[in-house]
């Protein structure tokens, strides 16, 4: 059964590390969430680690930079791990195709700058759908339109069996009370369709792996029944963390709000509705990080 707790620090000293989402945790896309900033600031005040764990479409320095415009204090974390980094590094080893067809914003074209990490790596060009070995997606053109509008483009890519290197695997995000699709939407439908996504942000493994990469680099080796995962989503990140046997922390009032009854706390009978429903139990439950 899920604790629902108050507060972060009732349940932290049995943790060294945080992997934390961030859109719906720290931020709501547009600015960063004050009680969850210092509650950040306080776990790793008391020693602990903070590596935010993200399924953004793009490279640590980019989410980074945006953090840093947004006003998220540097002393609320220690690194990043990507969903975007995972990806990249899986393009650059050839995973979609030395040609692709890239789906998504033009701000996420800083998805192909080159990645220092991969040795070796493959040379990448843009080409049209027609052309292409493979698709690299970080998101529909238009994030507000129904992902089915892409189904033109899809369907020929399935016939095509070109392979979708989705960057990022959530389905929704709410930027602050607007809600947008991401490349897990687009994905998700291809698969429908029958044709093949790969996935890298959580709950894959991959991200896991490049998080316990950034906390070697920081000199950090902690078993996993002293790392905590805290996010929103309870298929990616609270499934992911199961799936890493990591305990949770389910933020309610993210993703969730209206199906959790979450105001300031969740209700608990919603919430356990939701969970039964999601079949993935958190190990602890909040309305908002604090």
């Amino acid at each position: 059964m899920t604790r629902i707790i108050e507060r972060l620090d009732e349940i932290a000293a049995p943790y060294d590390v945080l992997l934390c989402d961030l859109w719906g945790c720290v931020h709501d896309g547009v600015r960063p969430l004050p009680d969850a900033v210092a509650a950040l600031q306080g776990f790793r005040a008391t020693g602990g680690t903070v590596i935010l764990v993200t399924n953004a479409p793009r490279q640590r320095s980019a989410v980074q930079a945006h953090l840093e415009e947004m006003g998220l204090p540097g002393d609320a974390w220690d690194d990043i791990a990507s969903s975007g980094d995972a990806a990249r590094a899986a393009m650059y080893r050839g995973a979609a195709g030395n040609k692709v067809w890239f789906m998504g914003e033009p701000h996420d074209e800083v998805f192909f700058e080159p990645m220092a990490l991969v040795e070796n790596p493959v040379e990448i060009a843009r080409v049209p759908l027609e052309e292409a070995e493979g698709i690299v997606c970080t998101g529909p053109f238009d994030p507000l339109a129904d992902p089915a509008d892409l189904r033109p483009h899809l369907l020929y890519a399935k016939q095509k069996g070109l392979k979708l290197l989705c960057a990022n695997p959530d389905i929704v995000v709410d930027r602050g009370d607007v809600r947008e699709w991401c490349a897990g939407a687009v994905a998700a439908l291809y698969t429908e369709m029958g044709g093949e996504s790969l996935f890298f942000g959580k709950p894959h493994p991959a991200i896991y792996d490049l998080a316990r990469a950034r906390l070697a680099a920081l000199g950090k080796s902690p078993d996993n029944a002293r790392t905590l995962a805290i996010g929103d989503g309870i298929h990616t990140d609270i499934q992911g963390a199961q799936g890493e046997d990591i305990d949770s922390l389910f933020i309610t009032g993210g993703l969730a709000a209206r199906e959790t009854n979450t105001v300031r706390q969740p209700d608990a009978a919603a919430l356990a509705a939701y969970v039964e429903r999601a079949m993935v139990t958190p190990t602890f439950a909040m309305g908002f990080l604090r």
